[in-house]
């Protein structure tokens, strides 16, 4: 791990994997597992191409203490919430899955569309736009993204044995991916807000879609 995270980001994501074993058990660590080895692959290919044109990730990938809360720290959340409550560890592992669904989502669509894209468009009015700017999408890119979700999802039906939620977590995770680029090219951009707090709403945004498409499911 110590390739990939800082010594303060391995603390961070040691005491998230406590909160999700804590709270929903080792289904939830199984989808950030899957969340992390997607992303250390995603930030790792096409690694040289990225560094040429300027758009690799810091510090040859490893995430800080930050990164690592922004994309799992509301997953963490909601495991102390079902250690403290319970009754409530089915639903939120379910939301836990849209979280990293949409961490996912936003990770493969920008690692891997920027290596695999063609043509890049800003989220907004989806004019022509240059690649590696917050906001840009390119199909390719949102297609990984979708795939990333969908991944996640299929780990938490194996996981949990629910099967009726596959199509709410996918959905929530590419909600959340198409939140997160909305922010970058609103918010972001005109530096409002940094990619770190970008990525925490993106899940939270997951979460928040997923709740009302549950309510809407049941």
């Amino acid at each position: 791990l110590g390739k990939r995270l800082t010594a303060k980001g391995a603390i961070v994501g040691w005491l998230i994997g406590c909160f999700l074993f804590l709270g929903c058990g080792w289904a939830a660590v199984l989808l950030m597992a899957l969340f992390f080895g997607l992303a250390v692959v995603a930030t790792a290919t096409g690694r040289r191409q990225k560094e040429k044109e300027g758009i690799a990730e810091k510090n040859e990938g490893r995430r800080s203490a930050y990164q690592v809360f922004a994309n799992g720290g509301l997953a963490g959340i909601l495991g102390f919430w079902a250690w403290i409550w319970p009754l409530s560890e089915a639903y939120c592992l379910m939301f836990c899955a849209a979280a990293f669904a949409s961490a996912t989502a936003d990770t493969l669509s920008s690692e891997l569309g920027s290596v695999y894209g063609k043509r890049f468009y800003h989220i907004i009015g989806f004019k022509p736009a240059q690649k590696g700017l917050n906001g840009v999408v390119s199909l390719e890119g949102s297609l990984f993204g979708i795939l990333g979700s969908i991944l996640i999802a299929a780990a938490y039906v194996f996981s949990s044995g629910e099967y009726r939620y596959f199509w709410l977590i996918v959905m929530a995770g590419t909600a959340g991916n198409i939140i997160d680029s909305i922010l970058g090219a609103t918010q972001e951009r005109k530096g409002r807000l940094g990619n770190d707090a970008v990525n925490f709403l993106n899940t939270l945004g997951a979460v928040l879609t997923a709740c009302l498409l549950w309510i809407a499911w049941d």
